[in-house]
């Protein structure tokens, strides 16, 4: 009695799956694929031709940062004693 019990449990998961997979589209792409611009593809270059030249990159020039002055076997023993003193933030704690 287990046994065809298993096995119909098993059946049904797998068509409860199957309908799943056979679902159509979660997001719509469809609509993206329809979408009509109203612009032509050289107002679009020029704008971003444009906005890169606003752009600003906010990284850091290698030439501008500073050394580091602590050699890396004090930020590895650093980083043990806040390990043991339980200073470091774990999970949703921080």
């Amino acid at each position: 009695m287990t046994s065809i019990a298993r096995t119909l449990s098993i059946a049904a998961v797998t068509a409860f799956a199957s309908l799943g997979a056979q679902a159509g589209e979660l997001y719509g792409s469809h609509i993206e694929a329809s979408f009509q611009s109203t612009r032509t593809r050289a107002e679009v270059q020029l704008e971003a031709a444009q906005a890169v030249t606003q752009f600003k990159n906010y990284v850091v020039v290698e030439s501008n940062a500073t050394p580091s002055t602590v050699d890396r076997a004090t930020v590895q023993a650093e980083a043990v004693q806040a390990a043991r003193l339980s200073q470091i933030a774990v999970g949703n704690r921080s």
